[in-house]
This record gives structure tokens, C-alpha cells and sequence, in this order.
């Protein structure tokens, strides 16, 4: 299957658009913050069913986006419907890059994967690089060297300009690096005539890019967005005048809460934070007499190592908060531990909008560049596994 033509994308976005506000009852709320969402209540045969999901069934779910529509199905048929919207064109493309072994000696094996799947997905280079918060510029060297087109890699942090440039002379890449804030007017002034490629530039740093490769009218760009909720203000604007939806960081966060990494320590340590942040938002609640959910700083990952009490103590003496002498700490810890269960398998609604809802981001994104001329196409470049965050945006100026 070839990747679909952008004329499509349109349709596909204003209906996501109708979708997720019709149903933005169901998963703006999130069951950390409140102990039950409205929507329990007013679907109590779904609410049950979720609550009583054996651990084996959450995990094929939480693992598995598919096995999450299929349950979800018999109770909310929309997510059928989003499904297919948000639909990509299966990969097809296997990675082709054939280097020396030295080439990627020094990086991880899940970010070489992502690279070179990415630089093949990209397809022909035929002018002058542009990489965007390059990093060490990993990406462009690769590109760079695969096309014998000279590179620009643009990044902020100076350590890793100087090692990239120790990297592509030792490669023998024309590469030169530009230390630089990608959110500066004068980056723009880099883009003319360039191929613009961003590998995983967080928020603001892809959508600047976005609009300031239009402005410069580029002939080729490439982004993999990343980290949708790095805003420069309180609220997302929309690139293009299709959508009425209105979202702020809380929303963007969601398209962003998948992991795949996670080794097993990580997650029992993830879920032990859960409960004891949870545990002591019901403390605080009966403390204060507030029954609404405060904000919890980041906190101390040692805190963790102490008992349920000592992690309270901790916690209420940074946020100058007073406690009684007398608490029922195994109480609050039992109740803290029965949330996190019932936490995340009422997330199992929510977490069915995430990719929608990244996917309405996309859309908006390529009906733009679509809006100014650029034939642009929507393509995953990787698996899952490697990372959720695996769609790509192409886009080649029209002639």
C-alpha cells in the first residue's frame, strides 16, 4: 500500500474533531485526580466490568492498543470508529542503511533502530540537509553520508555540538554544527534551500519548525512530532483552520503517556509512586477538608526507599503542610494501593483516545502543509516496540 495522498487527511480530521468533542466527557477526566469521573455513574455496566478486569486482562490491554478496542467495543462502539480513522498505512519499509560498525558504536541500540528506520523512511535526499535540535546529529550524519549532501545541524547544547563534530570528521561527513536555540528567530534563517529533518524535537521546538520551513518555503521536510504538550503558552493552537477543538497541556500530555521501555523494576517502582501519591491525596482530602485533587510536585525518587509514613512525613514537610499526631497510616496506604488498581483500569477509557487524539494533532499538522502547497503523507516509520511516538510527516513543496 503506497502512503495515502494528504487530499484525505481533511475528512478524516474534521470528523476527528466532531469525535473527540462529542466524547470529551469521556476522556478528559482522569481517574488520578478524581477518585470516580462522572462518566462511572452514568455508565455503571462498563464501570463494573473495568473494575473487575483480572490483571492479565489489563496488561494485554494496556500493552496492546488493539486488545483495548476489542473490550472497549461492546461497550463504547466509537472506538471502532476512531480506529479506523487514525488508520495508517502499514510499514513497509525495513531499514537499508548499511554502515561500518564503528559508524554507531555509540548509540544505543532502540535509538539506532529509530534512526536508521527514519533516514529510510525519509526516501531520496536532493538538496542540503537541515537537522533540527540534532543532538550529535546521529541522523544527519547518517543522511548526510547515504546522499553525499552536506548537513547543518542545529542544537542548542554546545557538549554535543563538539562531540557530533568529532563524529562526522572521524565518518568523514560534510557536517557542520550550529549551536543554537531552535526557538530564535535567526535559526529560521538557516531553512532556505534546506531539507529540513527532526527526529523527536519536543513541542514547540517541531512546530516552529513547522511554520517557519513554510515561511522559507523548503522544498522537503520530515518531522517525527514528539512531546506535544512543550507549549510556548497555555493553550495548543491549531495550525489549520479545520478544527474547533481547543486543548491545553493536561490533553496534550495523554497523546503522550504511552511507554514501551519500561523494564519490570521501573514499572513496580511506577505504580508504588502512584499508590503512595494516591494514598496521601486521600490524606490530605480528610486533613484539609477539600475533596478535590491538589497537584503533586515531583518528587525525590529515594523518598520511595522509606516506608508509606516516612514517604507522608516527606512529602507534607516540603509542601508545608501540617499532620495530626495520630494517623492510620496502614489505613491510607491500603486505600492509596486500592486507587492505583482501580486508577488504572478506569485510565483504560482515556487511554482509548490517546492515539485519536495524537493522530488529530497529525492531521492538523499536514492539512497546513497540504493548505501551502506541500504534497505530504502520514506513515508510520517503525514499530511500536521501538516507539510509540513512530509517526512520520512528510512533506515535498508542489512545483
Amino acid at each position: 500500500m503506497s502512503p495515502e495522498l494528504s487530499t484525505i487527511y481533511e475528512p478524516r480530521l474534521r470528523r476527528l474533531d466532531a469525535l473527540l468533542q462529542e466524547y470529551q466527557w469521556l476522556w478528559r477526566p482522569q481517574p488520578f485526580k478524581e477518585i470516580r469521573p462522572d462518566w462511572c455513574e452514568r455508565l455503571p455496566e462498563l464501570t463494573s466490568a473495568l473494575l473487575a478486569l483480572d490483571a492479565e486482562s489489563l496488561a494485554a490491554m494496556t500493552a496492546n492498543d488493539e486488545d483495548r478496542r476489542r473490550w472497549l467495543g461492546d461497550y463504547l462502539p466509537v472506538v471502532d470508529e476512531l480506529a479506523e480513522l487514525v488508520r495508517l498505512p502499514a510499514l513497509e519499509h525495513a531499514s537499508s542503511f548499511e554502515t561500518s560498525p564503528h559508524f554507531s558504536w555509540e548509540i544505543p541500540g532502540r535509538k539506532w533502530t529509530q534512526i536508521t528506520s527514519f533516514a529510510t523512511a525519509v526516501g531520496a535526499v536532493r538538496t542540503p540537509l537541515l537537522e533540527w535540535c540534532g543532538g550529535k546529529g546521529h541522523l544527519g550524519r547518517l543522511l548526510g553520508m547515504q546522499w553525499q549532501q552536506p548537513v547543518v545541524t542545529l542544537e542548542l547544547n554546545g557538549e554535543l555540538c563538539h562531540e557530533g563534530a568529532r563524529l562526522a570528521q572521524r565518518a568523514h561527513v560534510a557536517q557542520q554544527f550550529q549551536q543554537g536555540n531552535a526557538l530564535a528567530a535567526e535559526s529560521a534563517q538557516l531553512l532556505p534551500l534546506h531539507h529540513a529533518v527532526a527526529l523527536h524535537a519536543c513541542g514547540e521546538l517541531h512546530r516552529t519548525l513547522l511554520r517557519e520551513a513554510v515561511a522559507k518555503q523548503v522544498p522537503a521536510i520530515d518531522i517525527a512530532p514528539c512531546c506535544y504538550a512543550h507549549l510556548a503558552g497555555d493553550a495548543y493552537r491549531p495550525f489549520s483552520a479545520v478544527t474547533t477543538l481547543r486543548v491545553g497541556h493536561d490533553d496534550l500530555r495523554l497523546a503522550v503517556t504511552e511507554t514501551v521501555t519500561s523494564s519490570t523494576r521501573e514499572v513496580r517502582l511506577r505504580d508504588k509512586e502512584m499508590a503512595w501519591k494516591l494514598g496521601f491525596d486521600l490524606l490530605r482530602r480528610d486533613i484539609t477538608g477539600l475533596d478535590e485533587y491538589q497537584p503533586i510536585r515531583p518528587i525525590d525518587k529515594a523518598w520511595l526507599k522509606l516506608d508509606f509514613a516516612g514517604f507522608c512525613r516527606t512529602l507534607a514537610a516540603r509542601d508545608t503542610m501540617n499532620l495530626p499526631a495520630m494517623i492510620a497510616w496502614d489505613e491510607y496506604e491500603q486505600r492509596g494501593w486500592q486507587r492505583q488498581y482501580d486508577t488504572q483500569r478506569l485510565t483504560q477509557v482515556r487511554h482509548a483516545f490517546r492515539r485519536p487524539l495524537e493522530m488529530w494533532l497529525v492531521f492538523d499538522m499536514a492539512c497546513y502543509l497540504n493548505q501551502h502547497g506541500y504534497e505530504t503523507t502520514i506513515t508510520t516509520f517503525c514499530e511500536r516496540a521501538v516507539t510509540p511516538r513512530n509517526i512520520l510527516i512528510s512533506a515535498r513543496k508542489s512545483m
